[in-house]
């Protein structure tokens, strides 16, 4: 049976942040460029971009145990290439949030749009709506954790990591993955190529508690979740032509 890791750590960027301490940005008066060299030079603390206006790029490629607040929707990528921060993204954000991700957490508190997560090795990507299509696609040890429903094709090649869907899925889950675990809290279209429904264990529903918890995800219940898994058929490439069962 597949299993999932322990629970991800969601406390980035609370460390080293002075009571108080805090960092101004108006996106309406500075280029993408000021914006992220600013934020990236921040050690610590919090910072607030005001006036993001759907803005692609935002609080990208950070390094820091900061707090960055973006006050307004995001357009692609927000919060991708990071490392130990956390970004919070007041309203929808467009393709591509938390792209890359290594470490730290990224939460939008509306909606995303497709390949959200997309590559993620590390860290927490929450979405407190739905995403579109692709949602944790190719996925490398991430955690993407969905409040809604998920478009076609989420988790397609996903290689490890974890994804949960608070609401429904669409058709594709799983398409092509490999050691990721999906977690559905709703329907299922339907599922990918080399995607298969397993029985969930102890430490599946325990994990799922956890996360959705964390998450505020109070819809979920472990209880209804179905856990998707890789049928192992993506792993013949080296196996010998007469050994058909081979991992």
């Amino acid at each position: 049976m597949t299993s999932p890791p322990h629970p991800p750590d969601q406390r980035a960027g609370g460390q080293g942040a002075p009571p108080g301490a805090g960092l101004s940005l108006d996106a309406a008066a500075m280029t993408t460029r000021e914006i992220n060299r600013s934020l990236q030079a921040l050690p610590c603390g919090r910072a607030v971009v005001a006036n993001p206006g759907g803005r692609h790029n935002l609080a990208v490629g950070l390094d820091a145990p900061v707090h960055v607040e973006i006050d307004g929707p995001a357009g692609f990528y927000a919060g991708g290439l990071g490392k130990r921060a956390r970004v919070t993204v007041n309203g929808s954000a467009g393709g591509g949030t938390g792209e890359n991700l290594m470490s730290g957490d990224v939460h939008v508190r509306g909606s995303a749009g497709r390949s959200t997560a997309a590559s993620a090795r590390g860290g927490v990507v929450v979405v407190d709506g739905s995403c579109a299509s692709h949602a944790g696609i190719s996925l490398k040890g991430g955690t993407l954790a969905i409040g809604g429903d998920a478009g076609a094709y989420c988790g397609h090649l996903a290689q490890s990591g974890v994804i949960l869907v608070g609401g429904n899925a669409g058709p594709c889950l799983g398409d092509s993955l490999f050691e990721a675990v999906v977690y559905v809290n709703g329907k299922i279209a339907g599922l990918g190529d080399g995607a298969v429904i397993e029985e969930l264990d102890e430490h599946d529903a325990t994990f799922v508690k956890v996360l959705a918890d964390g998450c505020g995800f109070d819809h979920v219940a472990p209880s209804q979740v179905t856990k998707v898994v890789s049928a192992r058929r993506m792993y013949q490439m080296h196996a010998r032509h007469d050994d058909h069962g081979a991992y």
